[in-house]
């Protein structure tokens, strides 16, 4: 097999929250293998930042500031990129946020400020997307889930409940849009060195437990991310859709 197939040489990607973080990792993964990438972010300072460091190291980045949660916003970013003739071949609703409450103290609006940027942010940006890539015949969405698209833990309820709808959000587009040439695929991240996890990294009894319960007893990298999107962005995974691979050193697969 031709590793031509796993090229993304003159393909556009889209990459939301892709700042820093597995955002960031997911854009650099691509732009490796060849896409022209977008980057997107609510700050703008650091969404440029992260262009220019891309740009420095001979990528074809263009940025895209704004909020996965509006969806006036989403709609104008999708009409600027028509009216500038930027076809997104590739998206990956990565951005997302994580709140740490027990339900019993958990306020409706904190659940819904967690849906809203984890799952609905997903179905609207992809809609936006597939309405584009419908009428070309083909395109890639990239969903990031997580070990919660079919685990629980306390404390993190409305993140639980988002991640294991994009699990089946990625199900439904691919019902959906599958004859229109779409495939639509997610990706687990498993317990990942990044920000948002940085105070758990820096819990030694969490840390430990971490290790423990991992079969390669150790964090993720973001990094290590990065060939799987490149496979379920390329030719290379063209007859599989409406799956969620897990990238998470093994943790779901053992008692």
């Amino acid at each position: 097999m031709s590793l031509k197939l796993f090229a993304l040489t003159g393909r556009t990607a889209l990459i939301t929250g892709s700042s820093r973080g597995l955002g960031r990792a997911f854009a650099e993964g691509l732009a490796g293998a060849g896409a022209r990438v977008i980057l997107n972010g609510v700050d703008v300072a650091r969404l440029e930042i992260a262009a220019n460091d891309m740009r420095a190291a001979g990528h074809d980045v263009l940025t895209a500031a704004f909020d996965v949660t509006d969806e006036t916003a989403i709609i104008n970013a999708f009409e600027g990129f028509d009216a500038e003739g930027v076809a997104v071949d590739i998206l990956v609703n990565n951005a997302g946020i994580q709140f740490r409450k027990p339900m019993l103290e958990l306020a409706t609006a904190d659940w819904r400020r967690v849906i809203e940027a984890n799952l609905t942010s997903a179905f609207v940006i992809g809609r936006e997307a597939a309405r584009r890539m419908a009428p070309r015949g083909r395109g890639k969405i990239i969903n990031i889930g997580s070990l919660t698209s079919e685990l629980a833990r306390a404390t993190v309820a409305p993140y639980t409940v988002a991640k294991g709808g994009i699990k089946m959000l990625t199900k439904a587009m691919a019902a959906e849009w599958g004859e229109a040439g779409i495939q639509a695929n997610a990706i687990g991240p498993g317990y990942m060195v990044t920000d948002m996890n940085e105070a758990l990294l820096s819990n030694p009894d969490f840390d430990g437990w971490v290790k423990a319960r991992t079969p390669m007893r150790r964090w993720g990298l973001p990094e290590e991310l990065a060939g799987t999107a490149i496979y379920l962005a390329s030719d290379a995974s063209n007859y599989v859709s409406g799956q969620i691979i897990y990238a998470d050193g093994g943790m779901i697969s053992v008692l």
